[in-house]
C-alpha cells in the first residue's frame, strides 16, 4: 500500500509544482511598486540625437552606461537608463558601468562610443551610440570580448521612467522583445541577434540587475503592473563564439509604436543608420562656418566643433526654436521626490539660456536657429503682460514663475541684432518693453528692480540685470523707430537713459569694505549701495552687509556697450572681484559668482540640497567657466586680446572626454581635503550646460575678431559713440 501511495502523491506533488514553477518564471514579477525612481547624476560625458527631426529621441551618457532618454521632446525624460550585465552564471555578475576603467569619446559628429574593461581583467565590451535618423529609437552596437577565453552571458538591461515619472509604467515581454508603457508612452528594448531569454520586474526586488548581481541566474517574468519597471533580455553575446550585437530601445506613444520603430530599426542595421546619422550631422556642419583661427590645437577644433554640435542639438524637434539649458537634473533635481516630480528644471527653456545659445549659434553662422528662436521667445514664451516666464516647457508653459527682468530684455537685445523689423516682432518687443517700463514688485520697488538677478536667488537692483534692461530698452527703440512709433523709441531711450542715471546710486558703493575706490556690488536691496543693508545669501550661506558682496555681472555693461571698458569704477570692481571670487586652478583663473556662494555640493563633495539651515555653510558653489568666457569678452574690449586667447583656452580645458563642458568645476576647497577632485576639473553640475558651450563659440570668434561682435552697435553708439 505504502509503495503504491507513493507515485500517487509524487504525481500530486509535481502536478502540484510545475505550475508554480511556470508561474515563478513567466508571471508577474514579485516586490511591486519597486524602489523609488530617481535620475541619475547630472555629469553628462555624451549627448546625442539625429539632425533630422522624423527623429524625437535623445540620448545621454553618463559614466560607462546610457542614462537619461528623453522622448517625445526635451522636456520630457522617459528612460533613466540602460546597462550591461555580464556574468559566468555562477560567482559574479557584474554591470558594467561599475568598472573603474571607462573611456568615452566622440567619434564624429554626435556619434559616441563607451569602452569599458573589467576590473578583474575578465572582458572588455565597446558600446557605440547613434539614433536612427527616420524614427525614435536609440541604437547601440555592442563589442564583447572575454579577455580569459572562457564563455560568459551578457545581459541588457533597460530603465524606463515614462514620461518624466518612473513609479507608474507596466511592464511585458514579447516574445524576443520587452516592453514597458504608461497612458502616455512607452519603450520597447530589442536586440540583433534576438534575445534568448527576456524577463520584466521592478527595481530593487525583481529587476534583471537585482536578480543577477545576487543569484547570477534570471528568473523569467511576464508582466510587471504599475510601478518602478526594468526590461532585461539576454544577448547572444559570449565573447568567444560571439562577440557582436546591436540593441534598439524604441520609444512610441503606445506599446506597438515603440515596438515598431525598435524592430524597424533593427532590420535597417546599425550600419546604415549610423552612416545616415553621420551625414546629417556633416550637412549642417557644411551650412555653418569653418573652425576660427583662434583655436590652435586639435583638441580646442574638436571641442568647439561639438560645442556647435551639442547646441543645434538642444534645440526641441517638435517646437522649433526652443532650446534647453542642459539635458540633466543635478542633485536633488533629479531625486523625484514629490516636490521634482515630474523632474523640471535643466531640462527647460530659460529665455536667459535661450539669449546665450543664440547669440553662440549666431557667431558660429547658425543664423537660422537665432531667429528661431526669437520667433519662439516672443511667439510661443511672452505672457499677456508681455514678460517672459522665469522658464518653461518646451511648449511655452511656465513652470518656475519669478520675474527675471534681464529674461525680458535680452530677447529684445537678439531681436534687434538679426533686425527683425516685421510688424509681428515689433508687436513681442513692444510688449516686452512695455513691461520693462511698468513694472513694479510687490514690495514697492519698480523697473529695474528686479524680483530676480541672474542667478535667480535674490530680488534687487543688479547691475547685470539693470544692464540687460538698459540695452533692451535702447534695441527696442531701435525697433520702434523702423516701425514708425518714434513717440515710443522716444520713451524708450529716456528711461535707459534715466536708469543709467540712476545706476551708480543703486549699485556702486563708495564706502564698502572691499576697496577704497568704488565699486559695483552684486546687488541692492533697497537702491541705495551706500547703506549697510544685510540680506543672507541663500543656499545655506551666510547673511551679509550687501555692500560685501560682489559678482562680475556688471562686466555685462560693458559688454553690451553701456560703459567704456576703461571706466575707474569698472577698472576697480574688476581688481575687487579678483581678490574676492577668483581662484587658478592648474586648468586656468575661474571665478564663483559671488562671495560665498552657496550653489554647489556639500563639503564632502556630496550632492546639494536646499533644505539646509541658512547660516550653516553646508554647501559650496565652486568656479564656474563660463564667466572666464565673459571676463575674455572684457579683456577684448580692454583691448587685451592676448589675455582673451588665453581664457579662451583655459575654458576649453574643462570639457570631458566626450566633449561636454560643465556648469562648474571644482574649486579652491577640496571635498573634506580628499584626493580626487582635481580643482578645474568638473563637478557634478549640470553637464552639457548649453550657456558653456555658447560662451566658448562667441569668444573664440570674438579673439578670432579682436572685439566683442554680440555688442549691439545701437546700444554702444547711443552711450559711447561710434
Amino acid at each position: 500500500m505504502r509503495k503504491l501511495m507513493l507515485p500517487a502523491l509524487a504525481g500530486v506533488l509535481i502536478a502540484g509544482l510545475v505550475p508554480a514553477v511556470a508561474a515563478a518564471q513567466g508571471g508577474e514579477a514579485p516586490g511591486a511598486p519597486g524602489a523609488h525612481p530617481s535620475w541619475l547624476p547630472a555629469n553628462k560625458t555624451g549627448f546625442g540625437t539625429a539632425r533630422d527631426r522624423a527623429s524625437n529621441v535623445w540620448f545621454t551618457l553618463q559614466g560607462g552606461r546610457m542614462s537619461e532618454v528623453y522622448y517625445p521632446d526635451l522636456s520630457t525624460p522617459s528612460v533613466r537608463a540602460l546597462d550591461l550585465v555580464v556574468t559566468d552564471g555562477k560567482s559574479f555578475a557584474t554591470v558594467d558601468s561599475s568598472a573603474k576603467a571607462q573611456r568615452v569619446r566622440r567619434t564624429d559628429g554626435l556619434t559616441y562610443e563607451q569602452t569599458i574593461t573589467d576590473d578583474q581583467h575578465r572582458w572588455k565590451l565597446r558600446k557605440t551610440y547613434v539614433t536612427d535618423p527616420a524614427r525614435a529609437s536609440v541604437l547601440i552596437d555592442v563589442d564583447f570580448v572575454s579577455l580569459t577565453g572562457r564563455p560568459y552571458q551578457v545581459y541588457a538591461v533597460a530603465d524606463p521612467d515614462l514620461t518624466n515619472e518612473g513609479s507608474d509604467d507596466s511592464a511585458r515581454t514579447d516574445g524576443a522583445n520587452a516592453v514597458s508603457s504608461d497612458a502616455k508612452t512607452a519603450a520597447a528594448l530589442t536586440a540583433e541577434p534576438a534575445f534568448s531569454r527576456t524577463s520584466v520586474g521592478y527595481s530593487g526586488s525583481s529587476d534583471g540587475i537585482t536578480q543577477l548581481t545576487k543569484s547570477f541566474t534570471l528568473k523569467e517574468y511576464a508582466t510587471a503592473a504599475k510601478g518602478n519597471v526594468l526590461l532585461t533580455g539576454q544577448t547572444s553575446a559570449d565573447g568567444v563564439r560571439s562577440r557582436d550585437f546591436t540593441l534598439s530601445l524604441g520609444m512610441g506613444a503606445k506599446d506597438s509604436d515603440a515596438l515598431t520603430n525598435a524592430k524597424t530599426s533593427l532590420r535597417r542595421g546599425f550600419a546604415d543608420a549610423a552612416r545616415a546619422y553621420d551625414r546629417g550631422w556633416k550637412q549642417y556642419l557644411r551650412q555653418v562656418k569653418d573652425t576660427p583661427s583662434s583655436l590652435k590645437t586639435k583638441q580646442e577644433r574638436d571641442l568647439y566643433q561639438a560645442s556647435v554640435l551639442m547646441l543645434a542639438a538642444s534645440e526641441d524637434k517638435l517646437r522649433q526654436g526652443a532650446l534647453i539649458a542642459s539635458p540633466s537634473m543635478p542633485w536633488r533635481f533629479g531625486n523625484n521626490d514629490p516636490e521634482w516630480s515630474p523632474s523640471g528644471t535643466y531640462h527647460l527653456v530659460w529665455p536667459r539660456d535661450l539669449y546665450q545659445i543664440a547669440t553662440g549659434l549666431l557667431a558660429a553662422g547658425d543664423r537660422d536657429a537665432a531667429n528661431r528662436s526669437v520667433d519662439y521667445m516672443f511667439g510661443t514664451q511672452q505672457l499677456p503682460d508681455g514678460h517672459l516666464p522665469q522658464n518653461s516647457h518646451v511648449d511655452g508653459t511656465p513652470y518656475w514663475t519669478s520675474i527675471q527682468l534681464d529674461e525680458t530684455a535680452l530677447p529684445i537685445v537678439l531681436a534687434q541684432q538679426l533686425g527683425r523689423t516685421d510688424a509681428k516682432t515689433w508687436q513681442g518687443v513692444r510688449k516686452a518693453a512695455e513691461f520693462l517700463l511698468s513694472y513694479k514688485a510687490e514690495n514697492g520697488h519698480a523697473s529695474p528692480y528686479s524680483q530676480q538677478e541672474r542667478w535667480e536667488e535674490q530680488d534687487g537692483y543688479s547691475p547685470s540685470t539693470i544692464a540687460a534692461v538698459i540695452a533692451g530698452l535702447v534695441c527696442a527703440a531701435d525697433l520702434a523707430k523702423a516701425n514708425g512709433a518714434a513717440a515710443d523709441a522716444k520713451r524708450y531711450l529716456d528711461t535707459a537713459d534715466a536708469f543709467k542715471a540712476k545706476l551708480a546710486r543703486w549699485t556702486v558703493t563708495t564706502n564698502g569694505p572691499l576697496s577704497k575706490d568704488p565699486y559695483f556690488v552684486r546687488l541692492t536691496k533697497d537702491g541705495d549701495a551706500n547703506n549697510g543693508t544685510k540680506y543672507n545669501l541663500g543656499n545655506s550661506s551666510v547673511t551679509m552687509d550687501q555692500r560685501a558682496v560682489t559678482d562680475a555681472g556688471f562686466l555685462e555693461l560693458v559688454r553690451l556697450g553701456i560703459y567704456r571698458a576703461d571706466d575707474p569704477v569698472i577698472r576697480n570692481s574688476v581688481k575687487v572681484t579678483d581678490a574676492d571670487i577668483a581662484f587658478t586652478t592648474p586648468t586656468g583663473q575661474f571665478w564663483h559668482r559671488y562671495t560665498k556662494d552657496g550653489y554647489g555640493e556639500k563639503a564632502d563633495g556630496s550632492p546639494w540640497d536646499y533644505t539646509f539651515p541658512a547660516e550653516s555653510r553646508t554647501t559650496f558653489g565652486r568656479l564656474w567657466p563660463l564667466l572666464a568666457g565673459e571676463r575674455g569678452e572684457y579683456d577684448l574690449a580692454a583691448g587685451d586680446r592676448g589675455t582673451a586667447a588665453k581664457r579662451l583656452r583655459d575654458l576649453g580645458r574643462v570639457s570631458s572626454s566626450g566633449d561636454t563642458m560643465p556648469e562648474q568645476v571644482w574649486d579652491e576647497n577640496a571635498p573634506s581635503g580628499q584626493t580626487g577632485f582635481p580643482a578645474g576639473t568638473p563637478t557634478a553640475s549640470a553637464t552639457p550646460l548649453a550657456w558653456t558651450h555658447a560662451q566658448y563659440l562667441r569668444l573664440a570668434w570674438s579673439v578670432e575678431a579682436g572685439k566683442v561682435i554680440e555688442q549691439p552697435r545701437v546700444v554702444r553708439c547711443h552711450f559711447l559713440g561710434c
